[in-house]
């Protein structure tokens, strides 16, 4: 743990002394804030975005953690929102207009193809989907009325990569915004703004969060277009955190360095140990030297996250959950980041709905936690043996 880490994580903008100098700063759950003059509130009434009026706007528990993550991410300030689908819908909605055109990789997370498929769409914002492997895709998409660029590197499902420097140069070329949702990989292991990314989001329910007890989101860029969206699409939209919420991601940042580097190396034996086998045809997980993008991942990424996905050789449906459903230390669940273990089988979305109908029914997404990876491969390899 360098020292400029451990300082950010567990120190960082905590002002103990204005906390009655508590080890751990106290929760200012208040909703308004009171003042003593007419003047003193004028004057809070025209810095809303750095004094606390309405815990909507600033609240001083949320602003010690959005210090935290700007610094994380290498940027001039972060915003902390209710959820990561909150904080890129914000983001996008804030610097897109009616006849304006969004390019963004295909595949992303599914709220993020909801928001332009289903919502945006309905107020004019065109969009295009391309396979974000080849950087100049998002070049060739682009039109006359090109304003914002969408990345999600790797995705969360199939983990293809962007070369994240040469979108953002393409980017800057045409004077069009980029965003990146770093979710899989954490600040720790991967910083788009390093890499001419102009904005970055998480859902701070996985990683950063790390104990599956909240749901929240993080926005993080340049100071200017933190006020910007600040002032009119979180206020407006109200997709604020609670004070308690951000305390508790507060709790998690202590730990996330140990956690993530822990997450890392249990998935690199579990991966290794799946790529092997006999009854796992495909292994989708950047870091092994199989992956398509194994070279970009190395070099874009400083380690690889936990979360990988497996097709199994698999002749139906049926065989796919005796495999799930004979796993004893991998809960059935969506979401990921936490110290648990995790499985998500593609099979059990496919249905009227429409989700990832053109996905394999032998994929099962896997969170690899921080538990002893030995018995985690010993789970895996007893629930293949009885596939």
């Amino acid at each position: 743990m360098t020292d400029d880490l451990s300082h950010l994580l567990t120190h960082l903008g905590e002002e103990r002394e204005r906390g009655f100098d508590a080890v751990i700063p106290p929760i200012v759950q208040s909703g308004n804030f009171a003042y003593p003059t007419v003047a003193a509130m004028r004057a809070t009434v025209q810095h809303e975005f750095e004094r606390p009026l309405y815990t909507r706007g600033y609240n001083p528990t949320v602003a010690m953690v959005r210090r935290k993550l700007a610094a994380l991410e290498h940027a001039e300030d972060a915003l902390l929102f209710s959820s990561g689908s909150a904080a890129i819908a914000a983001a996008v909605i804030a610097f897109t207009k009616a006849g304006d055109h969004v390019v963004c990789v295909h595949k992303p997370y599914s709220w993020t193809k909801k928001l332009l498929v289903e919502l945006l769409a309905r107020f004019g914002v065109e969009h295009t989907f391309v396979d974000g492997t080849d950087a100049d895709n998002y070049r060739r998409a682009c039109r006359s009325n090109t304003t914002f660029f969408i990345t999600e590197s790797p995705n969360s499902l199939t983990f293809e990569l962007q070369d994240l420097r040469a979108v953002a140069a393409i980017a800057k070329e045409k004077g069009i915004l980029t965003l990146c949702d770093n979710s899989y990989n954490s600040p720790l292991f991967q910083n788009p703004v390093e890499l001419g990314i102009d904005l970055v989001a998480h859902s701070g329910t996985k990683y950063l969060n790390g104990h599956s007890d909240v749901v929240c989101g993080v926005l993080a860029g340049p100071a200017a277009h933190m006020r910007q969206v600040m002032s009119r699409e979180f206020m407006t939209l109200g997709a604020a955190p609670s004070p308690h919420d951000a305390w508790l991601l507060m709790r998690g940042l202590r730990t996330l360095e140990l956690r993530v580097n822990r997450s890392a190396e249990n998935a690199e034996q579990v991966a290794r140990f799946l790529e092997a086998h006999p009854k796992v045809k495909r292994v989708h997980w950047p870091f092994l030297e199989s992956h398509p993008q194994h070279a970009l991942a190395r070099r874009q990424m400083k380690r690889c996250g936990g979360l990988m996905t497996i097709e199994l050789d698999a002749e139906d449906e049926a065989a796919v959950e005796r495999f799930c459903d004979n796993l004893r230390r991998f809960l059935i669940a969506v979401s990921w980041g936490g110290f648990e273990s995790l499985q998500w089988p593609v099979c059990a979305l496919k249905g009227p709905s429409g989700y990832y109908t053109d996905l394999p029914f032998t994929m099962v997404r896997l969170y690899i936690g921080i538990e002893d990876p030995a018995l985690l491969i010993a789970d895996l390899d007893q629930a293949l043996a009885r596939m």
